[in-house]
Parts: C-alpha cells; structure tokens; sequence
C-alpha cells in the first residue's frame, strides 16, 4: 500500500508502511546510518501528515516485522474489544484522544493499554511534540509491587547503583549507604557487576540482601548479569527480588543477547516460585526488571529496515508480555551512532517514556550520556526536569552521577533530592515511612545530613561492619 502526501508544494510517495513510520520519525542519527531517515524537514513533516491519516487497524494488520515478537504481542490483544474501542480511529485522531483531559480514566477504566500495540503507540509519539509527550504520559499511572509500590501519584522513585569496579561488598555498601541518606534507592538497589561469574552474582545478591535486611528497607535488590548468570545463582542458593535482563524488539535481536521469549518465561516463573518460599518479604508478584535503548536492535543489524523508535516499542511490547516490577530506558547509553547529541537524546527519553507509558509499563528513565556524545550535565539535567514533569516512575541515582566502572554520567542522588524538592515529588509510600522513621523525611521533605535530628546510626554500622 502507498501513502501520498504534499508539503510546501513539494509531492511525495511513501510505498510502505515500514518507509511512512521510519521517515515520520524526528531526526536520529540511528535511522540516518541505517539510511531510514526522512531526507528532509519537508519529508518528514509530508510524512507525518500522512500517518496522521492511518487507521488504528492497518497498524495492526500490517505487520512491519513478521517474527515471534509480533506473534506474541498480537496473541494478547482482544481484537474485537479493539475495534469497539480503538478500530474506528486514526493515529492522528488518538493523538487528540490521548492529550484530552478525560483520557486517562478512559486508559484506566477500559484498559485501553492492553489494546494499544508497539506500532500504534510508536507512530502516535511521531506525531507529538516534546510538550505533547510529557503531559500526554503525566496522567498515566502504573503501579506495581514486588517488596515495595512503585508508580504512585506524586512519586518520584529512584534505583540506586552502587557499582564498584571490584565487586567489594564493603564499597557497595557505602555507596547504598550515601543513596539513602538522600532519600534514594526505594524503586531498587541495582548493581552492575563488574566480573559476570556465577559466584560473584551470588555473592552481590547475597550483599544486597543482607543490607536490606538488616536495615528493613521497603526495596528491592538486584544484580543487573545475563538471566542465565541469575538463574544458576539462584540455583544455587542466591536470594533474588528482581530478575533483570535487557530486551529488544526483534527475535533476531534477543537471539543477539542471548535470550528468548520462552527463557524469560522460564526465568520469570522460577523466581515467582522462589518468592513463595519468602512470602513474608512480598506484597506482589511482578518480578521482572527489564532495560532497553532505541539502536539495540539496529546494532545487532536485526531491526530489519524499522525505524528505531519503533523497534523501541517493540521492546517495551516485549516486556509487557512478563508483567515486569520496572521497565528502565537506558536512553542515552547505547552511543552517538543512534543518539548523537542533546536534542536527539532528550526526544527519546519523552518518547520511550511516553510509549511505555501508553502501553501500561512503569516506565523508568536511565537520563544518561556516553563520553563521546555531543551532551553535557546540562542534557541530563534538563531530561530529568522534563521525565519527573511527565510522571516517570523511577530514575537513577549513581554517585555524583558518574559511573566510575561503566564510563558514562547519568543522574546523581543530590540530581534526584533536588528534583523531588523543586517539583514536590516524594518516594514510594513505604520508602517514605521508612526514612520518617529514621529521621531522614520530614514535612514532605527531606532532611540535610547535618542535621541534629539525623539518627543514622544504623545505617553507619551497615556501612562499616563486616558483610559475610
């Protein structure tokens, strides 16, 4: 099927829909490299119109990508509750729906995200501006719950990540010590190993949990290995909240990353069952922690000539087949080959955000910057305001916001206190309660270090007391 639209007294022909999504996409250096890109802002907006006129339907029977990533997501949408409520539509027209001020009891009361699908949240997010995209998604809210409830209105949840460039349980501990002391780490407490081996993920699991248990801390723990590295862990004994793995929107992609949709079945089961034998420690059952980046699946050349916002969604669709506790865009991580400078890292943030949101996801936002990107401390700064503006569920906390083992900035525990206060922003309600308790949140706010009415002392002898 072709698409025709006119700008500026130019005519132009869009043969497919894969070229229409892909050329109605804002400018990024991804989909230039891969020669997807409108070739100008006449293009672009010529192609933009004419998605606008798209039925909702054709996004779902024109299937750009014909794997088993599209066969699973389509299997979970009710068809005929879709063409009741949605099939009547255009993309241009749900954008209107979308910012209308009843929409999100509509989203909620009628489920609307299970019916949305990739495609159609990507090609609607092609069709907003930067504004559109954050008070589109402000609205949305997805709770769920593991040891803690994240997704609340109001709540600006963090993870913290203590990396170390070793694995020393006694770093990473004083770097959990210095999250909570800013009122960071209720969303988890995720550690990037620095050595992938079966015995230091089961070691680190071992850590985190010994810290939140001897502190009670309403949170989660994870160690961000291979899922085939968590799962031998936890055979063998390691205590897991969170099974974290990265994601893409394509088999071939996944097949890149080692994985497959019938393994984070398999993984999501086996940790759903380990928590039945520490049901104490559990107020839900959503077990999963999921990472993405638009370029993942064009870097493992398996996006297959779609536009990488969409292939984005795509793995965001995939997360949602595993009901996941979080869902973290690492926006910026994955280099300037597919984001090359502020402007196109900081669309991305909004739209992935925005995208998962649609789809009922409790979307995270990584609001980071790789060290050969045209960004600075400004980018991130800026990104963090505009996600917190639009309702993200969690962002990250790293010290001083620069990762000392991975190499990239991203966002710090002050970035993330600062916010909270400017924006009036709080941590998950147990989280909340937790600090208040401790005396470090009073009156909706968090209370300086040096204050005497600080009691730490516990969380002092869990920074310099033996870690078995």
């Amino acid at each position: 099927m072709k698409w025709t639209s006119t700008c500026g007294g130019e005519h132009f022909v869009f043969h497919s829909l894969k070229e229409l999504m892909a050329k109605a996409n804002e400018e990024k250096s991804g989909d230039a490299l891969d020669g997807l890109g409108a070739r100008s802002d006449r293009e672009r907006v010529a192609a933009k119109l004419a998605l606008s006129e798209v039925g909702l339907p054709t996004l779902l029977d024109e299937q750009l990508i014909d794997d088993g990533v599209t066969e699973a997501i389509l299997a979970r949408v009710d068809r005929p509750r879709f063409d009741q409520l949605l099939g009547f539509l255009t993309v241009g027209e749900l954008r209107e729906q979308i910012l209308d001020e009843g929409f999100a009891s509509r989203w909620e009361e009628d489920a609307l995200h299970q019916l949305i699908t990739p495609e159609i949240a990507a090609a609607v997010a092609k069709l907003m501006s930067d504004l559109d995209l954050v008070s589109g998604a402000a609205p949305l809210r997805v709770l769920t719950r593991c040891r803690s409830t994240v997704g609340g209105t109001g709540v600006l949840a963090s993870r913290i990540q203590p990396n170390h460039p070793v694995d020393d349980p006694s770093g990473i501990a004083l770097s959990v010590l210095d999250g909570l002391l800013f009122g960071c780490g209720d969303a988890l407490i995720g550690v990037n190993p620095a050595v992938e081996s079966v015995q230091k993920v089961r070691d680190t699991l071992q850590t985190l949990d010994q810290i939140i248990e001897r502190l009670d801390l309403p949170t989660q723990g994870c160690v961000l290995a291979h899922v085939t590295t968590q799962l031998e862990a936890l055979r063998q004994g390691a205590p897991i909240d969170l099974v974290f793995q990265s994601v893409a929107g394509t088999d071939a992609a996944n097949t890149a990353f080692g994985i497959s949709l019938a393994l984070l079945e398999e993984a999501q089961e086996a940790v759903i069952a380990h928590h039945r034998d520490r049901h104490d420690r559990y107020i839900g059952d959503q077990v999963m922690y999921f990472e993405t980046g638009q370029g993942s699946a064009l870097t493992a050349s398996a996006n297959w000539g779609v536009d990488q916002l969409t292939c984005e969604a795509r793995a965001q669709g995939v997360a949602r087949l595993y009901d996941p506790f979080l869902v973290n865009s690492v926006v910026g991580f994955i280099g300037p080959e597919y984001l090359a400078n502020q402007r196109q890292i900081t669309r991305a943030g909004l739209e992935d955000h925005f995208t998962g949101k649609l789809m009922g996801l409790p979307m995270g936002c990584d609001v980071c910057y790789t060290n050969h990107v045209d960004a600075d401390q400004n980018s991130n700064d800026d990104l963090l305001v505009l996600l917190a503006s639009a309702g993200c569920t969690f962002v990250m906390g790293v010290p001083a916001g620069d990762d000392v083992m991975l190499n990239y900035q991203s966002t710090s525990y002050h970035d993330v206190a600062t916010v909270r206060r400017l924006l009036q922003l709080r941590p998950t309600p147990e989280f909340e309660q937790w600090l208040a308790a401790r005396g470090l949140w009073r009156h909706g706010q968090l209370v300086r270090a040096h204050s005497p009415a600080l009691h730490f002392g516990e969380l002092h002898a869990l920074a310099v007391g033996p870690l078995t």
